[in-house]
């Protein structure tokens, strides 16, 4: 079955995020979904999530799934505002206890915050099934990028989140905690096994250079032979050497503190202070 794919662009992140649904139906999920913040003012906004609830409502669809590709870095989950608005189940890779143990240390967390995945109402691992109303996605567990990546295949379409890029940029880094690019190696090994014709859909799109247009829509075919990274049947080997190599020249992604502590509660904010306001820690020198 060929769902219906609509996708959001979010410049401000170069994030992706999608609108699923059946094509003969009104049922559909929403995948990796933003909520705006201004780092320096310490401000969020819902444009984008609003954008996505105005199409729901404009099409008539009912939400049933609000997944998570990974714990994101870069920008922040809407997902429990849309879940407010629109309904539906969030869902994430199981393996988000993983990183919910190595960030609440890195962030002094203490035992009030559950590291179980309890914040989450689904936890995939792999081999997983689910439906959006006559649709049905398998979860592959696609680590590397984070020990909690998944890639949900639905019909003929590969939401890969930041595992793959488009074929002219490459693929994910590797080096935050519990990355390796060996893993990522053997994950992507796993998305080329699928047809030719699979449609990929990626978490994020920076235009790589001599392309004047973001773009996110591939195919498998087109990864195997193209991906400057891994394609043309690269050994992991060289893989390796090449992920390794660049990962040690970049720097931190912009919103990452931010980020991890909001999106490991599952796009909830922390406790309110004992003032009645919300803060995020920026810990020093731990990453």
């Amino acid at each position: 079955m060929k769902p219906i794919v609509k996708a959001f662009f979010d410049e401000q992140t170069n994030t992706v995020s999608y609108l699923v649904r059946e094509p003969d139906g009104t049922a559909c999920a929403l995948i990796d979904s933003v909520l705006d913040f201004d780092h320096a003012a310490g401000r969020t906004d819902t444009r984008s999530a609003d954008e996505m609830i105005a199409w729901v409502k404009a099409e008539g669809l009912r939400v049933e799934w609000i997944l998570e590709s990974h714990v994101h870095a870069d920008h922040l989950s809407a997902a429990p505002y849309l879940q407010e608005h629109l309904g539906g189940k969030i869902g994430i890779g199981a393996n988000i206890t993983l990183v919910q143990d190595t960030f609440g240390k890195v962030f002094n967390e203490g035992t009030e915050f559950q590291r179980d995945g309890s914040q989450f109402d689904a936890l995939f691992r792999e081999g997983d099934s689910f439906h959006i109303g006559q649709l049905r996605g398998d979860v592959l567990h696609t680590p590397g990028h984070t020990p909690a990546c998944l890639t949900y295949v639905i019909g003929d379409a590969a939401f890969v989140g930041d595992t793959l890029f488009m074929p002219d940029f490459g693929t994910a880094r590797c080096d935050f905690p519990g990355g390796s690019s060996e893993a990522l190696f053997q994950s992507i090994q796993k998305i080329l096994t699928l047809p030719d014709e699979t449609r990929i859909f990626v978490g994020h799109d920076y235009k790589a250079p001599g392309r004047d247009d973001y773009a996110w829509e591939t195919t498998v075919g087109e990864q195997k032979a193209l991906n400057i990274h891994i394609g043309q049947g690269r050994p992991i080997e060289a893989f390796v050497a090449m992920r390794d190599a660049r990962d040690a020249t970049l720097s931190m992604p912009r919103l990452i503190l931010p980020s991890l502590q909001v999106n490991m509660r599952a796009g909830q904010m922390p406790e309110a202070d004992t003032d009645g306001n919300v803060y995020l820690k920026v810990p020093i020198n731990k990453l």
